[in-house]
């Protein structure tokens, strides 16, 4: 499943071409959601948060879609041969355009379309945006709400979401989008790795300092993909079965996280993450 950074980086490429212009093609095709909703809109702002996405228009309407396992975006020049098979395809479920530009939403796992003001009841649910400008505090202003006045606690409130529960173990907490909304099998498995933290250790065993060290370093990891493209994600652990540590040379090994049905593969390394004594 795509996880944070891929959605900001949608929400870059998706706002370099729609926001501010008014949409000239606008299909949305979903049951129970009116087709021609936006056709004629003007999109205000394209913005991430954790593994939604959200396009907010002038007349006070925002498009959410969630890509699940398999959605993409993808955009071509409008009337070009490529905005035509894209538009022609069966996976495509969300169409946005304007003059320039055709951008068409692949088989997108859920859409919404919900009034500005109550896109808190989709976000409500989940942790803080871990890749929020206010996630570590300061004075940033960005988000879903920006323009509110700050509230610099994010990180403090993952932290505490993730110790609501001690027996739990921490490949699971990362992983749950109640505690911290972003981080999926690659970024939990990544900041495991980077703190040589053994994946299946209860929450209980580690320091409220640690999870936060936890949480900054997949901040971090995602940041730079989201800055740099995805040539810049490195893979230590995640999907590495087999193949020698990067720092010791041991066989990455595969473990799994949660109970049927949402079991997901964990990743990690026997030596430079061992089991606590």
């Amino acid at each position: 499943m795509p996880e944070g950074d891929v959605l900001a980086r949608c929400a870059q490429t998706l706002g370099q071409a729609l926001d501010g212009t008014r949409l000239t093609t606008a299909q949305l095709r979903w049951p129970n959601v009116d087709p021609g909703a936006l056709v004629g809109q003007t999109v205000t702002q394209t913005l991430s948060y954790g593994k939604n996405l959200f396009q907010r228009t002038g007349d006070g309407w925002t498009l959410h879609t969630h890509l699940r396992m398999d959605g993409a975006w993808r955009t071509a020049p409008a009337g070009s041969p490529a905005a035509a098979r894209l538009a022609r395809t069966p996976h495509a479920r969300v169409l946005l355009g304007n003059d320039a530009t055709l951008c068409v939403g692949l088989d997108i796992g859920m859409v919404n379309l919900v009034r500005t003001r109550d896109e808190h009841t989709i976000v409500d649910r989940l942790g803080p945006d871990l890749l929020a400008a206010d996630f570590e505090g300061g004075n940033a202003r960005g988000g879903l709400h920006a323009g509110a006045t700050p509230t610099p606690t994010g990180l403090q409130k993952a932290v505490s979401n993730a110790q609501a529960d001690p027996s739990r173990p921490i490949c699971e907490v990362l992983l749950d989008q109640r505690v911290v909304a972003g981080i999926g099998t690659i970024y939990m498995a990544e900041s495991l790795f980077a703190l040589r933290i053994w994946p299946w250790t209860p929450v209980a065993q580690l320091a409220g300092e640690d999870i936060a060290n936890l949480l900054l370093a997949a901040r971090r990891l995602m940041q730079r993909v989201v800055v740099g493209g995805f040539g810049a994600r490195t893979s230590h652990a995640h999907a590495r079965r087999g193949k020698p540590c990067h720092r010791c040379g041991t066989p990455i090994a595969r473990g799994t996280a949660n109970a049927l049905p949402y079991e997901r593969p964990v990743f990690y390394c026997p030596h430079c993450q061992p089991e606590p004594r």
